[in-house]
């Protein structure tokens, strides 16, 4: 009786933290260049450049929306946040050589190092970087988590949507994923993995 208890409270759970992540951020993402407010940083969160031997459309579409913002004039400087922690493996590395294939200057971009993940990304931003106003670049279901996170640390954000992919496994990990980032946010009050130096950015 107790573990129906308990599963039927974790999927309640999990159903209204979607219901309210997806509600609460809808009107911060941006579908339109045109339409995107101009900031000083645009924050590009990690994803692998490959999945296995293909490309990772993900991760390409991310880095076309990130230097769409730059090249249009919407932002002066990027932050790539993401994962490299094992050797040889290296996300900021990977997208900063991308943005720079497509017309963004090096000088223009910092990199981020200890994005484990989306919260530490988000949380790093501010605390590390200087940075509590500032457009997050990713695909819809992506945003609308990160942009969650951003609310409930007092950091002014919005979205710019990056093109989608169509894969079913979001479908299933991201629900889980959102209700994490609730837990993380307003039960567990969790810290970032690293924190660290701040390193603000410079806009000179």
């Amino acid at each position: 009786m107790k573990s129906l208890i308990a599963i039927t409270l974790l999927c309640l759970g999990t159903i209204w933290s979607n219901w309210y992540v997806i509600t609460s951020t809808k009107d911060q993402i941006y579908f339109d260049i045109h339409a995107v407010p101009s900031k000083k940083v645009a924050l590009v969160l990690g994803t692998s450049k490959n999945i296995g031997e293909r490309e990772n459309q993900y991760f390409n579409y991310r880095m076309q929306a990130a230097a769409e913002l730059y090249l249009n004039g919407k932002v002066e400087h990027l932050l790539v946040s993401g994962d490299n922690h094992v050797e040889g493996y290296n996300e900021p590395e990977d997208m900063m050589r991308k943005l720079v294939q497509l017309g963004v200057p090096q000088s223009k971009i910092t990199m981020d190092f200890a994005g484990f993940r989306t919260f530490d990304s988000m949380i790093r931003a501010k605390e590390i970087f200087g940075i509590d106003d500032f457009i997050v670049v990713s695909q819809e279901y992506h945003l609308q988590r990160a942009l969650y996170i951003a609310n409930a640390h007092d950091i002014t954000a919005i979205g710019y949507k990056a093109k989608d992919v169509s894969y079913a496994g979001i479908n299933l990990r991201e629900p889980m994923a959102k209700f994490k980032a609730v837990l993380d946010c307003s039960v567990l009050f969790t810290s970032p993995k690293f924190l660290g130096i701040k390193e603000p950015i410079s806009l000179k």
